[in-house]
């Protein structure tokens, strides 16, 4: 078992605890909307993904976009899941980003879909 994000306590007064498979999909979200420079004692953690939302929408901005998460996602999390692709849509003021991975102990194939609102 594994702690919990976000971080919270369970109905027995205890901290929070996920399964792996929910704890991987876990720490894809953190790396994926944690900003560099937000983390003190990280600060080249994340891949500052809220912020492409600004730049004007192009098939550039989407594979720049692509190859930035996938490399984070690599750089951070590639000693525990495979990454075989990734798709990012922002809609209005809606973004959201479909990641599918292997996770490299069990070679379970997940697909994990994240969406923010800004």
């Amino acid at each position: 078992m594994e702690i919990a994000y976000p971080f919270r306590i369970d109905r027995m007064g205890r901290t929070a605890s996920s399964d792996e498979t929910r704890h991987i999909r876990d720490l894809i979200e953190q790396v994926l909307f944690t900003v560099p420079g937000e983390r003190v004692n990280r600060p080249d953690f994340g891949c500052g993904l809220m912020q492409m939302v600004f730049s004007p929408n192009s098939s550039e901005l989407a594979s720049a976009t692509r190859f930035l998460v996938q490399g984070q996602l690599q750089q951070w999390l590639g000693e525990m899941v495979l990454v075989e692709a990734v798709n990012v849509e922002s809609v209005e003021s809606t973004l959201t980003v479909t990641v599918q991975y292997n996770i490299r102990r069990t070679s379970e194939r997940q697909l994990a879909q994240f969406s923010r609102e800004v």
